[in-house]
């Protein structure tokens, strides 16, 4: 496996409410006046055909002066592939794990056995040098039916305890599981460093994630006119603590919603942050750099 040819997984979804979604490419944002990082991105799933080949998505990321991405794991080929590419691409750190959905899956098709399996093969991975997190992990309470519930929580603590002994960043996804997933972390004992992926919550949980130095990662979704409460949450949050992203090909932020998301497009998600929280875009985006190197490590712009 190389890093620009697999393992390419499809977004598979060519309409929103019902109607054809629009899936040329937005053009490249005027570039932010500071470097950024993409705190989180899924390089290996293709966006119906508008993959975007691992140079060219560096390329024209760069030229919105985002250098440098996260390449986030959500199961063992995919973690295998993140790993690889950080190995070889100076400005991308990896982070590995099986995504809540994906424990309960392996569960559900060779039990306990396979998913221990599975977890054996993230642990490995979760040693090298340039795998930089543990994640994404956490509880999905959307998707997964109750009687899921428990394997993913079982999951979502092995992964906590390899962050902490593999001094890792623990990338957490959180879906309709704000409560339970401060619970699981405060009964496990958190990492050193956590980041709440995609931040979903409101302002009463941007006040746990203070108390407790957990670091918020705000998407595209902030951008959504109906995202009242990350807006909220976004102004609560303190600025040593942000971190923004794409989830790309995920959640683009607007005004080009429903299109391909790409790291270039942070520019647009950065901009409403700052007016968001009535901030100068330069402080924000020296903030945000400087937060995504502290936790991941450095970037390197070549």
């Amino acid at each position: 496996m190389t890093a620009t040819d697999g393992p390419l997984r499809s977004r598979d979804a060519d309409h929103v409410n019902g109607r054809p979604r629009d899936m040329a490419r937005p053009p490249v944002p005027p570039p932010l006046p500071v470097p950024v990082v993409d705190s989180h991105c899924h390089l290996d799933i293709a966006d119906g055909d508008n993959w975007l080949d691992v140079e060219t998505a560096i390329e024209e990321a760069r030229q919105a002066n985002i250098i440098g991405i996260v390449q986030v794991g959500c199961d063992v080929p995919g973690s295998r592939w993140a790993a690889d590419l950080a190995s070889k691409q100076a400005n991308v750190h990896a982070t590995v794990a099986l995504h809540p959905n994906e424990a309960p899956r392996i569960h559900g098709e060779g039990g306990l056995e396979l998913l221990e399996a599975a977890w054996s093969e993230i642990e490995k991975l979760a040693a090298l040098p340039q795998v930089r997190g543990i994640g994404e992990t956490g509880l999905d309470f959307y998707r997964t039916p109750p009687e899921g519930r428990g394997v993913q929580e079982e999951s979502f603590r092995r992964h906590i305890d390899m962050a902490k002994r593999y001094d890792k960043v623990l990338v957490i996804h959180d879906r309709d599981a704000h409560d339970d997933v401060v619970r699981v972390l405060l009964d496990e004992g958190a990492p050193d460093n956590v980041v709440f992926h995609c931040f979903s919550g409101d302002e009463r949980l941007a006040r746990t994630c203070a108390r407790h130095g957990w670091h918020m990662s705000f998407a595209g979704t902030v951008t959504f006119k109906s995202a009242h409460d990350l807006r909220d949450a976004l102004r609560t949050a303190p600025t040593e603590l942000l971190l923004v992203e794409t989830d790309a090909p995920y959640l683009t932020p607007t005004p080009h919603r429903g299109r391909p998301n790409a790291s270039y497009l942070v520019p647009w998600t950065v901009r409403s942050m700052a007016e968001t929280r009535n901030q100068d875009v330069s402080q924000l985006a020296a903030a945000l750099y400087d937060n995504s190197a502290r936790l991941f490590g450095s970037f390197t712009d070549a």
